[in-house]
């Protein structure tokens, strides 16, 4: 007899178990990694912790990991990455002392810059700005967003997918109350997809890639981005770090820096150390690569992204936007002001690094 297959609450019930066991075994290598405000140094020999959470997106903080970047420009650092499924994740791991740089979409770090959270952090970094490697899929006989309603639709709360998720709805005229929207990570949303158990989810590459085989695409982030919902995945850096290590952030934004444009000068070696760290063919990596958009430090300085000093890009809008939605769906306390958010922007910092 061929085996039932689980039904949502069990895989709900498995993926939450499981992404606290992940995040409870990442945070315990971090903190012993180094622990306490601003970083830490090690045990008397003068070389600094410096923990990153990073997350499985073909971008180029990819390439400064598998390429050791980071590690060659500080030598006398000790350098631990720690791999996290989501920017929510991320936030957690922030608000326990065990991260002081980190990616995490522009969702979790609007929620991180909003009460309840409060979270001391600044944004240093645009890795990327979303683009069809985050989509909306659904099973086929589905053909628009409209008609997800009464069907389970998955998306990692608090995740950038999450918030357009909620912004596809919104443009479709349907009520999230009328879906029922369940909180997986994209390994579970694939699992629970495969089973049946899920009508759609909103989920990023490489998962969304495998999502995709088997549905129909009915809207990408690139698209939402056109009409104004614009999402990024974001590098944060804590204050109290930035503060006691500056020389460190400089060089960590000159290596990012780095590999934007080693991604447009040699977009093969880029894709193969992507390739490498996401498990999958360089020419994957490179398509996958390909659906975003990469910035280096100079264009990131420009009106349109993080700016300048006395003059912050529009990025802090798109922050303060991205606050008032998810205000209304009860996802943060309250909006702050647009200038709390271009304070946020790590303007100073990336001029250090753009030179």
């Amino acid at each position: 007899m061929s085996p039932l297959p689980l039904s949502l609450e069990h895989v709900m019930s498995v993926a939450i178990r499981r992404r606290a066991a992940l995040l409870t075994a990442a945070l315990t290598v971090l903190t012993l990694a180094g622990c306490g405000d601003g970083g830490s140094d090690g045990g008397g020999d003068g070389r600094t912790a410096v923990r990153i959470a990073y997350q499985a997106i073909p971008n180029a903080d990819l390439v400064v990991k598998n390429q050791k970047l980071l590690e060659k420009a500080l030598p006398d650092a000790d350098i631990s990455w720690v791999k996290f499924d989501s920017g929510g994740d991320v936030n957690t791991a922030v608000i326990s002392g065990a991260v002081d740089l980190g990616l995490a979409g522009s969702s979790p770090v609007t929620k991180g810059l909003s009460a309840p959270l409060d979270i001391p952090y600044k944004v240093l970094w645009i890795h990327d700005v979303i683009g069809d490697n985050e989509a909306l899929v659904a099973r086929k006989g589905i053909g628009s967003v409209g008609e997800l309603k009464g069907k389970k639709v998955a998306a990692p709360f608090g995740s950038t997918t999450h918030f357009s998720l909620l912004a596809a709805l919104e443009e479709a005229g349907v009520k999230p109350a009328d879906v029922n929207i369940v909180d997986l990570q994209p390994q579970d949303a694939l699992a629970a997809w495969t089973r049946g158990d899920i009508d759609a989810a909103y989920v990023w590459t490489p998962t969304l890639s495998e999502i995709q085989k088997t549905g129909t695409t009915l809207v990408t982030s690139r698209e939402l981005a056109e009409k104004g919902k614009v999402t990024a995945d974001l590098g944060v850096v804590t204050e109290a770090f930035a503060k006691k290590h500056p020389d460190i952030v400089t060089t960590w934004l000159k290596t990012q820096d780095q590999a934007v444009e080693q991604t447009r000068s040699d977009p093969e070696k880029a894709a193969a150390s992507i390739g490498a760290e996401l498990n999958i063919p360089p020419a994957e990596a490179r398509k996958q690569l390909a659906q975003l958009v990469l910035l280096t430090a100079k264009e990131q300085q420009g009106p349109e992204y993080l700016g300048t000093a006395g003059a912050p890009g529009k990025f802090a809008h798109h922050l303060h936007e991205a606050a008032v939605f998810l205000k209304g769906q009860k996802a943060v306390d309250a909006v702050p002001e647009q200038a709390a958010f271009e304070k946020a922007l790590a303007v100073e910092e990336l001029a250090r690094a753009a030179g």
